[in-house]
This record gives structure tokens, sequence and C-alpha cells, in this order.
């Protein structure tokens, strides 16, 4: 596998369209990458879906780093997400936190494309807090990834109403922006968490 890059993006347009952002110092979001051997997903694909996500992510001055992916073969029954699958895994494979795991499917009903646990969402749970679960069918992967990291970094499972905003509870290419509010918070809270540097 090439080697992996730090993934960075910072797009000026991005944080001119977001006004106040500018005047803030830009900070860094390290992500851990797993991706699951049979799952669906490539380097190649997961490394897409991270350069989108750094992307949107640039319009609060926040710059997505991304070490090389543990890269794992497992059983059959740990390919897809649930929080039983999830916790096994999380503990016979650690990593650092915020994770972003790359998995064939879903059992949890309803099924989401992708899911989020923050720290809110995690009290029965907490061997997978601060973790975005990622399957192979979900659309829109860099903006879908952008969308639970915002949710882990808010330590939120609030959506928007507001057209063309990225929390919206149904991502598309066109849901994007970020409000400088919402900026504001998942800055604050990721720090207050120990996310960003």
């Amino acid at each position: 596998m090439a080697l992996w890059r730090p993934v960075r993006a910072l797009s000026l347009a991005l944080l001119l369209a977001c006004g106040g952002a500018l005047a803030q110092p830009q900070l860094v979001l390290s992500v851990a990458v797993v991706i699951l051997e049979g799952s669906g997903w490539t380097g190649e694909r997961a490394r897409g879906a991270l350069r989108e996500a750094g992307t949107i992510l640039s319009q609060c001055a926040i710059a997505l780093e991304a070490a090389a992916p543990l890269e794992l073969r497992v059983p059959p029954d740990l390919l897809d997400f649930s929080t039983a699958a999830a916790r096994d895994l999380a503990r016979a494979h650690p990593v650092a936190r915020p994770a972003a795991y790359f998995v064939r499917d879903t059992k949890s009903r309803p099924a989401f494309e992708a899911e989020a646990i923050g720290r809110g969402n995690s009290a029965t749970r907490p061997e997978i807090a601060d973790t975005v679960w990622m399957t192979a069918s979900v659309r829109d992967p860099g903006v879908a990834l952008a969308h639970e990291l915002v949710h882990v970094l808010m330590d939120s499972g609030e959506h928007s109403d507001e057209e063309g905003n990225l929390m919206r509870d149904e991502t598309s290419r066109q849901n994007r922006r970020l409000s400088t509010a919402q900026c504001a918070r998942l800055r604050d809270t990721a720090k207050a968490n120990g996310m960003l540097r």
C-alpha cells in the first residue's frame, strides 16, 4: 500500500466564505483510521473521503490530519457495525481517538450508512466513544465523514434545518456549509475534550 501522508486541507475560499474563520487560529484534528479488509473500502477511497472531509472542516479553521491506516483482517462477524462488534474491535485493536472505522455494513436498526459515537451517547459503551463508523455503501463519503466528525467534535447528535448546512439530517453533496456558531461550538467543545491542537 502506498505511504499515507497526513491529510491536511485548508481552502482559503472556504475560510473566506465562513467570515470570521480567518480570525481563528488554525487547529489540527488528528484522526486514527481503521480499514477492515473485506469491507469494500480501499485505501484510495478512504483517503478521498478524508481529503474531502478535511476541505469541509477547513471552513472552521481546522486541518484534518490522518496517519497511515491500521488495516485489519477480522472475523466476518466484526465486519459490520454493531455495538457488540465495535466494542470487540476497539478492545482487540485500540487506536487513538477520535477514530474513523471503515466497515462493510451495519447491523443497527434503523440502519444508517454512517454513525458517530460521541461522549454524550457512549455512557453504556465507553470503549467506542469518539468514533465514527462508515459503511461501504455510504453515499458522498467525504461529506458523510465530515458530518459524523462534527457530531463527535460537538459531542452532540443535533441536526440543522438550514438549507445547505452540513448538519442536515440527510447528507448530500449540496450540504457542506457550517455556520459561524457551529464552527465556534465544535472548536470549543473539541478543544475542551482534548481533540484539537
